[in-house]
């Protein structure tokens, strides 16, 4: 299993991915019953997750139901405890739209929930994250998860972020990083084998491996950045059961 994962991740587009994995897991996830770990995003719960990764395969990271990884339920639990996104209806522009979120967030939000990106069939609109194609002060809440690193460049598409979001919006920016953590971040397009790229910005299609710099680069677009921690508060034993990583950190832009 581990060893399909990993291939099909490493060289199926991830827009294909999207569209026909889901239900090919769903017949794997069958197999996985159990009631030892449970995703917050669908509520299934399963003996343990699915493997998941590119080269370093991680363990139990992967629902075979909604296909979230440990990022997408830490954001869930994030959103579910720290914001008013469960609560209220908001505007959101939900950039790259991952599978597992996109009917339980038009759910909660309606017609204002757009999900967007440059050639996602899952997307509403088609859309470069350097022109967002939306007015000033438009949104409440901007979702930008694992993006910036796929970007020419991170500062203007954070720029348009900030440019869309009302005053006193906010933005969820993650992006990956990759051991060992540089100070700064690494750029340099001059190196084009995808093999090349791969060993070090962690995937071929990335263009920057990210530092420790991240959060001034946020603060770079306008926005003001906060490294919000909710995983610390997190058992090992809890961490395991909602199948999330402790080190994971989220990375939040606000608008003054």
């Amino acid at each position: 299993m581990n060893k399909i994962i990993s291939w099909l991740v490493r060289f199926v587009p991830r827009k294909y991915l999207q569209l026909f994995t889901g239900i090919g897991l769903k017949v794997v996830g069958v197999f996985y019953r159990g009631d030892k770990v449970e995703c917050m995003v669908c509520t299934h719960q399963y003996k343990k997750f699915l493997p998941y990764g590119r080269i370093r395969v991680r363990e139990n990271a992967l629902c075979p139901n909604c296909l979230s990884l440990e990022r997408h339920r830490l954001m869930w639990l994030y959103l579910k405890s720290k914001t008013n996104f469960f609560s209220d209806r908001l505007k959101v522009l939900h950039i790259a739209p991952e599978p597992c979120f996109i009917k339980p967030f038009e759910k909660q939000h309606g017609e204002n929930y757009i999900t967007a990106d440059i050639e996602s069939p899952l997307a509403k609109v088609k859309m470069d994250i350097h022109q967002i194609p939306f007015g000033e002060n438009h949104f409440d809440v901007v979702l930008c998860n694992h993006v910036l690193e796929h970007v020419r460049d991170d500062i203007k598409a954070m720029t348009e972020i900030h440019r869309v979001l009302k005053p006193g919006g906010w933005a969820i920016l993650q992006v990956p990083f990759f051991s060992p953590m540089n100070d700064h971040t690494f750029e340099d397009n001059s190196i084009t084998d995808p093999r090349e790229r791969e060993r070090i910005f962690g995937q071929d299609d990335h263009v920057r491996k990210y530092g420790r710099d991240y959060p001034q680069r946020i603060a770079q677009s306008g926005l003001i950045p906060s490294e919000e921690n909710l995983s610390s508060s997190y058992s090992d034993e809890e961490a395991f059961y909602f199948g999330i990583s402790k080190a994971e950190v989220i990375y939040r832009g606000s608008k003054v």
